[in-house]
């Protein structure tokens, strides 16, 4: 179902959700968008066998977008995307306390190039 962006889009949208018509939608906006998230990348490294867990605990965390496994020194790679610094330092802080977590490295994302 379409509906119309136009003046009388809003007054209809309401008036189909109200009788039940319409049920639900879903606004798509660019990754970008929020120019106020605090974004960065942290390189986890992981001691022995506990990937797993460790990897579980962290898809715990909103903050987390996206979880990858890498070759290299670091074991993890996370994309942490917090709405304040405050909210990002305690991501961090949660982190480093995860059993399993041996080593981490965070760097801000200042801009998209």
């Amino acid at each position: 179902m379409f509906v119309s962006t136009s003046q009388d889009g809003p007054h209809r949208t309401l008036t189909l959700m109200e009788t039940g018509t319409l049920l639900g939608f879903t606004v798509r906006v660019r990754e970008d968008y929020d120019v106020n998230a605090v974004r960065a990348v942290m390189m986890v490294e992981v001691v022995g066998k506990s990937t797993t867990q460790v990897i579980r605990k962290l898809r715990g965390l909103t903050e987390i977008s996206a979880l990858h496994t890498t070759n290299g020194n670091w074991d993890l790679v996370a994309d942490i995307r917090a709405a304040s610094l405050a909210d990002f330092d305690r991501v961090l802080r949660e982190v480093r306390m995860i059993d399993g977590v041996a080593n981490s490295e965070t760097s801000l994302l200042l801009s998209s190039v």
